[in-house]
C-alpha cells in the first residue's frame, strides 16, 4: 500500500521512518505530490573513471569501493553546477539521509526511488534498475543519472530531483546484510 502525503506526514511524526533533513512539511505544497515526497540533489557528482583494462565482475565483493576508488568525486555548488553531456552517466546522491527501520512491533516501510516527470521530459534518468530502498535501509540514496536527452543538463545541488514513494511491508522482515546500509556517498561507501 503506497501512503498518502498525510500519512507520510504521520509516518515521520510517529517514528516509523525518517527523511533528515526533511525538505518541507506542508502537504498541499512542493515537496509533497499526493503520494509521495520529492528529494533533493546533494553536493557531490562521482565520475567513473575509464581505466584499461579493467571488467567489473559482481561476483566478486568491494563495488562500492571500486568505485569510490576509481571515480572522480566532484563538489558541486549553486555557483558551480555540474554539467552532465548528453550520452554522460555519473552517480550523485540525494541530500537527505532516509531511515526505514524494521520495528519490532511489525509495522515497517520500504520505498522506491522513482524520476520527476519534470527531469524525465529533459532526457534524464535517475536510476536504472534499482528503484527499492529496502525496509532495514539507512542512509542517503544512490542516483545513477545518466541525460538520454538532445541537450546538456545542469546539475544542481537542492534542486528536486527525484521522489521517494514509501509502502508498508506486509509481514515482519528479516534484516538481511547489504553492503550499502549507512552510505553516504555516491559510490556506496560506508565511512
Amino acid at each position: 500500500m503506497i501512503l498518502s502525503n498525510v500519512d507520510i506526514l504521520h509516518g515521520l511524526k510517529d517514528g516509523s521512518f525518517s527523511i533528515d533533513p526533511f525538505p518541507g512539511e506542508d502537504p498541499g505544497k512542493p515537496p509533497f505530490n499526493t503520494s509521495s515526497v520529492d528529494l533533493r540533489l546533494g553536493e557531490e557528482i562521482l565520475v567513473l573513471e575509464k581505466i584499461d583494462p579493467v571488467q567489473l565482475d559482481l561476483r566478486k565483493p568491494g563495488i562500492a569501493h571500486f568505485l569510490h576508488k576509481n571515480s572522480k568525486h566532484i563538489p558541486i555548488t549553486e555557483r558551480q553546477p555540474f554539467t552532465l553531456i548528453k550520452g554522460d552517466f555519473v552517480l550523485g546522491t540525494t541530500l537527505e539521509r532516509v531511515n526505514f527501520p524494521i520495528h519490532l512491533n511489525g509495522l515497517c516501510y520500504s520505498a522506491r526511488i522513482e524520476g520527476k516527470s519534470s527531469i524525465a521530459r529533459c532526457g534524464i534518468l535517475v536510476h536504472f534498475t534499482a528503484p527499492t530502498i529496502h525496509a532495514g535501509f539507512s542512509g542517503n540514496i544512490t542516483l545513477e543519472i545518466l541525460n538520454m536527452g538532445a541537450l546538456d543538463f545542469l546539475l544542481i545541488p537542492g534542486m528536486f530531483i527525484c521522489q521517494l514513494i514509501i509502502e508498508e511491508v506486509k509481514g515482519y522482515p528479516v534484516n538481511t546484510p547489504n553492503q550499502f546500509v549507512g552510505q553516504d556517498n555516491p559510490a556506496g561507501v560506508v565511512k
